[in-house]
């Protein structure tokens, strides 16, 4: 059987604006420009979307399940149902231990067994160093979005999704 090839995502910060606090509420949740096209660019190019976040606020109490539900319902109807799955840490060391918590990899994990996933022929596109620690434990390449990063942080690093899109789409392009 052919295995998938898949560009991970990062929540917050990458698919919705990131507001240096947690977003819960859907009044607050904001996605980001290009994002919608960013994704059916990815899509167009047989890429498997999944997002993996960290929601520790359930485990902190601040939000419910329920309110990271409705996050995710609003951020499919505004990008035409274009992902394939969402996964989602509610853990926060504090709180609760988990390994799905980035950076650690079980997300990654998961979602690689269940959806058949070439991890050399996928990429992860996140916005904190984390997110490129949990790729790198299941061998998948990133990109590092946001311009909070200096330059030369990471060897792929752009503005936004749209940026890191045409990043994956070149560097896929490249003879091996």
């Amino acid at each position: 059987m052919q295995k998938n090839k898949c560009v991970f995502l990062d929540r917050d910060g990458v698919l919705n604006r990131e507001r240096g606090d947690y977003t819960y509420r859907l009044e607050d949740f904001e996605v980001l420009p290009r994002v919608p096209e960013a994704l059916a660019l990815l899509k167009e190019n047989n890429y498997l979307l999944i997002v993996i976040t960290n929601q520790a606020g359930v485990a902190k109490g601040l939000y419910q399940r329920a309110d990271v539900l409705g996050c995710h319902q609003k951020l499919q109807e505004s990008c035409n149902t274009l992902i394939d799955a969402i996964y989602y840490a509610p853990n926060h060391p504090a709180y609760s231990e988990s390994l799905s918590r980035k950076p650690d990899s079980l997300m990654f994990e998961k979602a690689i067994a269940k959806y058949n996933i070439d991890p050399e022929a996928s990429w992860m596109v996140g916005d904190s160093l984390r997110d490129l620690q949990a790729a790198a434990k299941v061998g998948v390449a990133s990109v590092l979005v946001g311009e909070q990063h200096l330059a030369q942080t990471h060897p792929w690093q752009a503005r936004d999704l749209w940026e890191a899109a045409q990043i994956i789409l070149q560097e896929t392009k490249k003879p091996a």
